[in-house]
């Protein structure tokens, strides 16, 4: 027990107001709860339920948070377990990214209009993660990060199968000719073997990991597969650390830090993470009022080498990158090249240097060193020209055929030209892309817009598109791709993504027709199309391409308050609203 008064007293220990106190206990009590526990200065430990039946890859976290309250209560904490906005990345429609903000509200109002003292935040699935740290930051009570872990590595007729990724990659095979739909299907069930998140380095395992490498888990949290036991026995141990933050006064805000937040940009670099991280770190340094600029990603994460090879990236997946030392490891690599903030404070009390003393990978074929990487610069590459003031592409997915046709021209290496081929929305890719008259070939730019956050709306995973059925039949299995959207985590295509301002908001890509020529230039960082300023202008005369209609009222409001992805997608009336737990609310009665 803390001597400092704690948060949750002025509710249930409250002398100057010993009606409320009463009215605030009286219901605590018919479950069992005894008064003596909620009045003697015991910290009340928020346990963050993201498990439910609506999110199968944070399901278990059902049967974490027993562990997770066994902490508690052996530290000398009284647990409350509450559940959180589901989001579940594989079957939200229109796109799970509507839910994160609605998420993040929702937990806002509940850590601050509660009597709950600190929070274990339990993550898993995509937007879990930065829906509950954005909260945590807004709110600033102590809190620590629990993920629930990757599935276990799972195996396709003989060979490592990927989950999310072996999709795209079947999606390749079954146009070619190669797979039937039902073996399509079996790929795409064998890849999910047991409990937990995508075993790839998609969205999922990328932002467990940046939660712990921003110091708010448990040193070593991040990569433990779901099934092991170690994932039980980190719940305890973040049950109990939970209970001495509070003792400690430990928050949010002395460990979310422009340092943290940068080696988060550069672990995502090195592990192979998700073109996802861009905006859900912007939303995050956001809410914790720390600047965190487009032009990081390009100053202090492009010049990283790859380390981890880990698919969609590398080879190998979640289970073996975990024996191989996880992030620790990741980062210790890091640490000795002298790139990591290495005094940054952690949920452990400790600095992150101290975390990373002895954790040197253990399996050099997974985890590569510093000065024998898989790829000498891994990551984002910053872009802008006149489709869009900011977008990025994943550089590190950019494979050797790739590489050789678009990027290997003499005297024009990492630059190409291209005619564009412009769809507005999925559906419109998705019915006409094998239409012989768009005249698509090998050195065709494939264009989606109508994908962003107000467009969508949400900011879908869309960007990803794959060539006509007959040129990968010929055996040319991937095209450049431009969007104002997303792409999986899991996906290995080197798509520009995130394109902002999107073409619902007048961006460029709404002046793009199919047959202009974009010229890409990875060597300067342009994107252009090859369209005069006068032809331009014209084009802009006419209205933005048309959006779908709002189906309910969140997208709407959505819609209305929902910044650019790179701004983070944030809502633009939470800005301003940091450490909001410094002043209690009003009592209610």
């Amino acid at each position: 027990m803390t001597k400092r008064r704690l948060r949750s007293q002025d509710w249930f220990d409250n002398p100057d107001h010993a009606d409320m106190a009463a009215l605030y206990l009286e219901r605590f009590m018919n479950y069992g709860l005894t008064p003596e526990e909620l009045t003697e200065g015991r910290p009340i430990i928020g346990i963050a339920q993201s498990g439910s039946d609506l999110s199968p890859c944070n399901r278990h976290h059902i049967d974490l948070a027993k562990r997770v309250r066994d902490g508690i209560r052996d530290a000398g904490g009284i647990p409350i377990e509450f559940p959180t906005h589901p989001i579940f990345e594989n079957c939200r429609r229109p796109t799970a990214a509507l839910d994160r903000n609605l998420a993040y509200l929702g937990l806002v109002e509940l850590l601050h209009g509660y009597p709950i003292d600190g929070v274990v935040l339990t993550t898993g699935c995509d937007k879990t993660t930065p829906a509950a740290i954005m909260a945590a930051a807004t709110v600033d009570i102590p809190a620590v990060v629990l993920s629930g872990g990757a599935m276990l590595d799972s195996v396709h007729e003989g060979r490592l199968a990927g989950s999310g990724t072996v999709i795209w990659q079947s999606r390749r095979r079954y146009a070619a000719g190669e797979i039937d739909r039902a073996e399509f299907l079996e790929a795409a069930l064998d890849s999910a073997p047991s409990i937990g998140h995508c075993n790839t380095m998609g969205t999922a395992s990328t932002m467990n990991a940046l939660a712990e490498a921003i110091g708010l888990s448990l040193t070593g949290c991040a990569a433990i597969p779901a099934a092991y036991r170690e994932r039980g026995q980190m719940a305890y141990r973040t049950g109990k650390r939970a209970v001495e933050l509070v003792a400690e006064d430990l928050r949010p805000s002395q460990i979310l830090t422009r340092d943290a937040l940068l080696n988060a940009v550069r672990v995502n670099a090195a592990i192979g993470g998700s073109t996802n991280a861009q905006p859900h770190l912007a939303a995050i340094a956001e809410a914790a009022g720390v600047d965190l600029s487009r032009e990081d990603w390009q100053i202090h994460g492009y010049d990283i080498p790859l380390l981890a090879d880990v698919q969609p990236a590398g080879r190998f997946l979640s289970e073996r990158f975990h024996r191989a030392g996880g992030v620790p490891a990741i980062m210790w690599e890091l640490a000795e090249a002298g790139v990591l903030a290495t005094g940054c404070l952690t949920v452990t009390g400790r600095s992150m240097g101290a975390n990373l003393e002895g954790r040197q990978a253990k399996d050099r074929e997974v985890i590569r060193p510093w000065a024998e990487p898989l790829m000498e610069r891994a990551g984002f590459r910053v872009l802008t020209g006149n489709l869009f003031d900011f977008a990025i592409m994943k550089t590190c997915v950019i494979s050797e055929e790739f590489r050789r046709r678009f990027l290997s021209e003499p005297g024009q290496e990492n630059c190409f030209e291209g005619r564009a081929v412009v769809f507005d929305g999925s559906e419109d890719y998705h019915a006409r892309i094998n239409d012989p008259d768009l005249g698509i070939d090998e050195r065709s730019i494939l264009v989606i817009r109508g994908s962003g956050p107000i467009g969508w709306p949400g900011g879908a995973e869309v960007v990803n598109m794959q060539p006509p059925d007959r040129l990968i039949r010929a055996g040319i299995t991937s095209l450049p791709t431009i969007g104002d959207g997303r792409q999986s985590g899991t996906a290995d295509s080197p798509s520009i993504v995130h394109a902002s301002p999107e073409s619902a908001e007048g961006g460029g890509l709404a002046w793009l027709r199919s047959g202009d020529m974009i010229r890409i230039d990875l060597g300067t960082g342009r994107c252009d199309m090859l369209v005069s300023d006068e032809e331009l202008a014209e084009r802009r005369r006419h209205s933005v391409p048309p959006t779908p209609a709002a189906q309910t009222p969140w997208q709407k409001i959505y819609r209305q308050e929902t910044s650019q992805l790179s701004d983070g997608a944030t809502l633009r009336s939470a800005a301003g609203f940091h450490r909001i737990a410094r002043t209690l609310p009003r009592h209610n009665h």
